[in-house]
């Protein structure tokens, strides 16, 4: 994974603190942090959206697959008083995020699993489940959305923002993928839909949000740009080379028309 750099050196998130005042023993506010540890599309507006199609509630039990530095799940658990699971594969992300939600005084919601979606979490015990820009790097998706479905109670819904494939790729658009972006196996719409249903969800909605995320790709690589002296400054030249390659590749693939974006409802 830690050839798609926006997962490599994820401690650069503490570079980013300290140039706001905010050293490693202080404490921290989610509106601190939101600014700097939303890794999908769109922010907390995206998360927004989402609880608005899960309607959840106070003390109902949410699993966040893919959960990054934690971003969403603090978010999610200081907004609305839900238990957040929050599960991630890679043990440095994991360490951040706990360290991050401790020091915002929300352990006692955001429980961290440093785990494997494909070995199963616990059966029927969530009353939502979200997935931002997470499923992509995962190609069982029958053992994936087996997994999801028995981890829902009865009726729940999961709410997935994702990529599809939109055409065939090119060698070096595959090549791109699997490698820059970690994900080797995209299915096309119909083909997601299919392995959903094969799943057992009965219920599926799903937008096509391409345009809207290829401007925020766009618009991503020119900030990158723009503010590139800074982010040296802050971070050092190789974590900043790493940051705009990657953003410049998945860039890319959104303006060539190799992609598609996706919100998904699924109960």
């Amino acid at each position: 994974m830690k050839a798609m750099k926006l997962y490599s050196d994820v401690h650069r998130i503490y570079n980013t603190l300290a140039a706001i005042g905010l050293g490693p023993d202080d404490r921290l506010t989610v509106a601190q942090l939101t600014p700097f540890d939303q890794y999908h599309y769109e922010g907390t507006d995206a998360v927004d959206l989402a609880l608005d199609h899960l309607g959840l509630h106070p003390g109902e039990a949410l699993l966040d697959i893919g959960s990054g530095i934690g971003g969403p799940a603090r978010y999610i658990a200081d907004k609305t008083g839900v238990r957040v699971t929050a599960l991630e594969l890679q043990p440095d992300l994991d360490a951040v995020a706990r360290d991050l939600t401790a020091r915002c005084g929300l352990a006692a919601r955001v429980t961290h699993v440093c785990g494997n979606i494909l070995n199963g979490a616990p059966r029927g015990q969530f009353d939502g489940i979200i997935s931002m820009l997470c499923m992509l790097h995962i190609p069982d998706k029958p053992r994936l959305f087996a997994a999801a479905r028995a981890a829902l109670k009865p009726g729940r819904a999961m709410y997935i923002e994702d990529f599809a494939r939109a055409r065939p790729l090119s060698a070096a658009e595959a090549e791109s993928l699997a490698v820059k972006v970690q994900s080797a196996a995209l299915p096309d719409v119909a083909e997601y839909r299919a392995h959903l249903e094969r799943a057992g969800f009965a219920e599926i909605s799903m937008t096509d949000v391409t345009a809207e995320w290829q401007r925020v790709s766009a618009n991503r690589v020119r900030a990158a740009r723009a503010d590139h002296d800074a982010n040296v400054a802050l971070h050092g030249a190789a974590i900043v080379a790493g940051l705009e390659d990657f953003y410049e590749a998945i860039d890319a693939l959104w303006q060539g028309g190799a992609l598609t974006g996706l919100r998904i409802l699924a109960r």
